[in-house]
């Protein structure tokens, strides 16, 4: 598997010949759009940084909706969540989406997750392999809370997203704030790869990506 972060919340996943994006943003968030062409995009939620589809070339399919799919042998499973810690209130809901992946690997991305999680949430998730998790705060969970939901999963990869970087054009906590809160992390460059062999070394082991 290989995954690449083109900023904020969306990331390349590969496998098995299967390419899958998150979360594409369009040109007003500050990131280079993604000039690539993919299988399958998701969209955690309806904001326009996380739902810009249209600026993907090629042919893909999209899933936008909680509920269990299968794509190409992986199963997806999007279950619900929100955008706030008052039950959607303040900015409405999103979708967790959960992927299993042939090759024995499992990715969950957390979309713009506003709270921590309940207890069916977790049971939903089950086991995590690689956790894709906001840290930056103001629309999402904080560093913090971040790090009480790793410690709830317990997953064997974290890959903070959805932080203020020199490119982002609006305020969000730096990803330093989360960081912190961890023995250690590793810088890992714009691509990283794993297999479901190596995945077993690891324990709540953070990754940092660069644009």
């Amino acid at each position: 598997m290989k995954i690449r972060w083109f900023g904020h919340a969306c990331f390349l996943i590969e496998s098995g010949g299967v390419r899958i994006l998150t979360d594409p943003f369009d040109r007003s968030v500050g990131y280079e759009i993604p000039d690539i062409t993919v299988d399958l995009i998701t969209e955690s939620h309806q904001h326009f940084d996380h739902n810009a589809h249209n600026l993907i070339r090629g042919k893909f399919e999209l899933i936008k909706d909680a509920g269990n799919k299968e794509f190409k042998g992986i199963k997806i499973n999007g279950i619900k969540a929100f955008h706030d810690e008052h039950s959607g209130r303040d900015r409405g809901s999103i979708i967790i989406f959960k992927f299993e992946f042939p090759e024995g690997l499992n990715v969950v991305h957390c979309g713009d997750l506003g709270h921590l999680l309940d207890e069916s949430q977790k049971n939903a998730l089950g086991k995590v392999d690689i956790l894709l998790i906001p840290v930056g705060g103001k629309f999402t969970i904080d560093a913090k809370k971040a790090k009480k939901v790793v410690d709830s999963l317990a997953p064997k990869v974290v890959i903070p997203m959805h932080y203020k970087t020199k490119y982002l054009t609006f305020n969000l906590a730096p990803v330093d704030d989360f960081l912190r809160l961890f023995p250690s992390y590793e810088k890992v460059g714009k691509e990283w790869e794993v297999s479901a062999e190596e995945i077993g070394s690891f324990d709540k082991s953070i990754k940092v990506f660069s644009i």
